[in-house]
């Protein structure tokens, strides 16, 4: 299983950064991925979920309307689209998935919102 982030960065508050997560190794389509974060100084959290047939869950209210995760299961690649960023998004965001209740993780790709 590799899972592998991209899209990271630094941007201004209100901005838009879209992440990727390319995912090999595995049958990506059958499988729910998710996207994680990890702020400075605090445990990682879940931010959304996408099942194999795109159903979407948000785990916090304040990534609701914000931020939005898809999948393209031909290009066996997961997507979050970030708008309306805030300073306390700032994180490294992990791409997700359990299989055979072992959780793989990507490296991650930091996400820095400052002006």
């Amino acid at each position: 299983v590799q899972l592998v982030e991209s899209g990271g960065g630094l941007v201004q508050p209100g901005g838009s950064l879209r992440l990727s997560c390319a995912a090999s190794g595995f049958s990506f389509p059958i499988y729910t991925m998710g996207w994680y974060r990890q702020a400075p100084g605090k445990q990682r959290e879940l931010v959304a979920r996408i099942t194999s047939v795109g159903t979407t869950n948000y785990a916090d209210d304040s990534v609701k309307g914000r931020f939005t995760i898809t999948r393209d299961n031909a290009k066996n690649t997961l997507y979050l689209q970030m708008n309306s960023l805030t300073p306390e998004d700032t994180a490294v965001y992990y791409c997700n998935v359990v299989r055979a209740n072992i959780n793989y993780w990507g490296k991650g790709t930091l996400v820095t919102v400052s002006s």
